[in-house]
């Protein structure tokens, strides 16, 4: 079994995601999928055919999103990883320019919900893992190796401990 890493808030966003399709979005579509096809003739009526497909897109995302929570392990924020880079941190980076780089490691899963989202796969939060405030990374570019310090690490769990 291949266990899908997700931060506490992903979690939450993803399963308030899966409620909304179930609860809400997936009974209206279907209700109006149903009205459509009491018109008659399906072949030209355009309600019912964009709901049709409406619908069959919705109940992938529900099979999808099942499916991940099945395999998904939601990795709460712990004091301990204060002042290091671990899954769920916020990283602020300086390279030898002074150019700024702030950026969030998560799972793959996470990446799509805000662009500054990396994943916890990629080469930049790998060499970021483990570090603290003020260690130098090296990572591999499309432009060869730069290197990066680190000029802050921060949980959003941990400010509310604070």
């Amino acid at each position: 079994m291949n266990r899908k890493l997700l931060t506490a808030e992903g979690y939450q966003k993803l399963q308030d995601e899966l409620n909304y399709l179930l609860r809400e979005e997936r009974p209206e579509i279907t209700r109006i999928v149903s009205w459509a096809a009491s018109l008659g003739d399906r072949s030209e009526n355009a309600d019912y055919t964009y709901n049709k497909r409406k619908l069959r897109e919705i109940d992938r995302r529900i099979r999808y999103l099942t499916k991940l929570f099945d395999d998904a392990q939601k990795v709460e924020y712990n004091p301990q990883q204060e002042g290091k880079a671990y899954f769920g941190a916020w990283v602020t980076l300086e390279d030898e320019d002074g150019q700024e780089l702030t950026f969030r490691i998560v799972g793959n899963e996470e990446i799509y919900q805000n662009k500054q989202y990396i994943s916890l796969n990629s080469p930049m939060a790998k060499a970021c893992l483990g570090k603290e405030e003020e260690d130098e990374i090296e990572v591999a570019t499309s432009d060869g190796r730069r290197t990066w310090s680190i000029l802050k690490i921060w949980y959003p769990e941990g400010l509310a401990h604070k």
